[in-house]
């Protein structure tokens, strides 16, 4: 087989959503941009396929919130310059055994339009859902996500600003040089100024390839689950898709957790066509996203059946369609956006990460940049890798 060595001021590896939107906002100015994805366009291997995602900013941590509140605005860039609709505000609702007051305080602090309802109140206006507490609802901030169109979108953009996108292109190795860093595919090598690793699921490996060391050769630790969520049919007489907010619900530590009723709480919306979703959050088996089933756990589709049931009436919990997807979490579940040298990681997005994409896009195509202050904020040791070798330190006798 013929090689091919090309030189490249930027190479992005991975072509999900989060390298997806780096690749645009790269482009966008100016830089000469390779992407570089391991599987065919709309693959369902990672975590970026399927028609939904929770849009929401549901979150009282500053971080979050200022990530989220700049992701609305991204969202409707790319719809602009992509001519794809993305996102669909549909409101959305927070409910459970514990009342968030703190995000309401950060709703109030920030001029977030939100408000609190009845559970009588919530029953009334969404008929499809159960509540026993409180709702806080988020009329105007929250919604769905097309997945697979986002995806779509980004790539079309990025390309219609000079990028070059490759599928099939499997990334085998990374290695730094004097200059940048050096990139071996099947097919070629590329030379690049600066590269950034948005792989999901396959981080771990990649990264570790370039940053491990013999004290520390996991120097990214994350575990990979297979989630299972579903798609419900509605009932006979239950509120249309359109009418049906984004929602997640959490029962309390009494009936969520480890040999509890369900083993978490849950997120749902609609998916035009398709029905509701449902999900529980992040408690799949471990898995190898090289070897993985794409097969729901029995006893975990059960308990999502029996949430159902006694949480989702307007749903049939026994017309369903399995859907299999992968979390790639951190034992903190907060990110990795970092840079290490010429090597810019984004990482574990544990589930809640694709809402964020276009603003993420942004903070890595900023620590891309040669000399750039730290483009994630005072609070931007949340995200950094040191945060683990500080944690593994600690743990030592």
């Amino acid at each position: 087989m013929t090689r091919t060595t090309h030189t490249v001021d930027t190479v992005v590896v991975g072509g999900g959503v989060m390298g997806s939107a780096a690749a645009w906002h790269l482009a966008r100015r100016g830089r000469e941009v390779l992407l570089l994805e391991r599987f065919t366009p709309g693959h369902v291997r990672g975590a970026s396929h399927g028609a939904s995602r929770i849009y929401r900013t549901t979150y009282a941590e500053p971080e979050y919130l200022d990530l989220a509140q700049e992701a609305l605005g991204q969202w409707r860039a790319l719809e602009a310059e992509s001519g794809l609709d993305v996102l669909s505000l549909t409101g959305g609702i927070s409910s459970g055994a514990v009342r968030r007051d703190d995000i309401a305080t950060a709703f109030s602090a920030r001029g977030v339009p939100h408000e609190w309802l009845t559970a009588q109140q919530a029953g009334e206006r969404w008929p499809g859902l159960r509540f026993d507490h409180d709702v806080l609802h988020e009329p105007e901030t929250a919604g769905r996500i097309n997945a697979d169109r986002a995806v779509e979108a980004f790539q079309a953009a990025a390309r219609s600003h000079g990028a070059t996108v490759l599928h099939e292109s499997p990334v085998r190795h990374l290695e730094l040089t004097p200059t940048g860093v050096r990139v071996i595919t099947e097919t070629g090598e590329h030379h690049a100024r600066r590269v950034v690793v948005a792989v999901g699921a396959w981080s771990a490996g990649l990264v570790g390839q370039v940053l491990g060391t013999p004290d520390r050769p996991d120097p990214l630790p994350l575990v990979v689950t297979q989630e299972q969520p579903a798609h419900f049919a509605l009932r006979a007489g239950a509120p249309g898709e359109a009418d049906w907010p984004s929602f997640t619900h959490d029962p309390g530590p009494e009936l969520t957790g480890p040999g509890r009723r369900w083993p978490s709480g849950v997120y749902g919306l609609a998916t035009p066509g398709e029905g509701i979703k449902v999900g529980f959050h992040g408690v799949g088996p471990v898995t190898d996203p090289d070897h993985r089933t794409f097969r729901p756990e029995p006893d975990q589709l059960a308990q999502l059946q029996d949430y159902v049931a006694q949480w989702v009436p307007g749903v049939d919990p026994t017309a369903l369609k399995p859907i299999s997807c992968t979390y790639t979490t951190t034992p903190d579940h907060d990110f990795v956006l970092d840079r290490a040298g010429r090597l810019v990681v984004a990482a574990g997005f544990s589930g809640h990460g694709f809402k964020f994409a276009p603003a993420i896009g942004r903070v890595l195509a900023d620590l891309a940049e040669e000399g750039a202050e730290d483009p994630v904020g005072a609070a931007a040791s949340r995200f950094h890798l040191a945060r683990f070798a500080r944690a593994a330190a600690g743990s030592r006798p």
